[in-house]
This record gives C-alpha cells, structure tokens and sequence, in this order.
C-alpha cells in the first residue's frame, strides 16, 4: 500500500534520481563554472520529486521555474487557478535551500525565494539531502 501511495504522490515526470545520479550532479555543481544545465535541471527535479514523496497532498505549489511544480502537504486540495499556498524560486536557491546551504529564513529574507498562503514554510521538511 505504502508504494501504491508514494507512486501515486509524486507526478510520473518527476521520480526521485539515484544516488549514483545526484552524487555526480552534485559534484559536477562544485567543480564547474558556470554549472552545467542538466546537473541544475536533474537536481531540482530529484528534489522536488523528494519533497512530494515525503509531504504528498495537493494544498501548496512548490513552483521552480523553468523546471518543473509539484503539489504537496497534505490540507485543502486546488483544482483550478493559483492554489492557496505557493512557494517559487529559482533552481540554484532550491538546491542550495535542499542540501542544507541556505536555510528557509536567509532565502525569504534575501528575496530569493517567495512564498505566500497557509503552510507555505517548508522550513520543517528541509534539508532533503544529507551528505
């Protein structure tokens, strides 16, 4: 059942990257200048494809442009329109806020990262990876 729900959660697009897959993705991040696009797009999905596996619901939009969106934590559900709660960023802040560089508070506080409506602090479920 556990397996049907976490398919289920996390859009068919986005699924979580191997460990091989983000362990190059990160290194090629901290030895090449500027860093390489598919590093960049591959992480930000792998950790969104995290957060939406580990908070599955529909009530905020975590929105990382030009990559992907994803829906997550669990409360009143959107189908239509801007949904009650929203997060956007861009993909450098994302990675930095999922590997633990940047915390939630210097993000928001340096205008790097938006987020508006109820639950729209991710601060609980960050980092989502460890080294």
């Amino acid at each position: 059942m556990f397996l049907k729900r976490y398919v289920d959660s996390v859009p068919a697009r986005l699924k979580p990257a191997s460990s091989v897959e983000v362990a190059g993705w990160l290194r090629a991040l901290s030895v090449t200048e500027p860093p390489p696009v598919d590093a960049v797009r591959g992480l930000t999905k792998h950790f969104l494809a995290v957060l939406a596996s580990r908070a599955p619901g529909k009530s905020v939009e975590v929105r990382v442009p030009p990559y992907a969106a994803i829906q997550c934590i669990e409360g009143a559900r959107h189908t239509r329109g801007t949904p009650p709660a929203t997060v956007e960023t861009d993909p450098s802040t994302w990675i930095r806020l999922a590997t633990g560089e940047l915390s939630w508070q210097q993000a928001v506080d340096d205008g790097r990262l938006r987020a508006s409506g109820e639950r729209s602090d991710l601060t609980p479920l960050l980092p989502l990876h460890e080294a």
